[in-house]
């Protein structure tokens, strides 16, 4: 089985607060275009659940955890955290994957 050796996958997954779905979604959203742009960043796919359109995801992956790790100092994300979030944000989970390849 082949892996890349470097790459992080991060599946960053939240619940919304009740009524709060689509402001979520559409705030969310707005971080993709700058994280695009990011130096190594591979892929970031917002996805919404189609059975609970409270939950929403975005999967990431980046060329290595530094890259992982300066998207998540880049100072639109920081601010994302500690102002928007908590008003939107029930819960949330953040868990980093490596791929695994066939």
């Amino acid at each position: 089985m082949k892996k890349p050796e470097n790459e992080v996958v991060c599946v960053a997954k939240f619940l919304a607060k009740e009524g709060k779905d689509s402001e979520l979604l559409k705030s969310l959203h707005s971080l993709m275009e700058p994280t695009h742009k990011e130096k190594g960043c591979i892929r970031y796919e917002l996805n919404q659940a189609i059975e609970n359109p409270r939950v929403i995801t975005f999967i990431e992956k980046f060329e290595s955890q530094e890259a992982f790790d300066l998207h998540c100092n880049m100072d639109y994300i920081v601010n994302y955290f500690e102002t928007t979030a908590p008003a939107l944000v029930e819960n949330q989970e953040i868990t980093l994957y490596k791929e695994l390849l066939p």
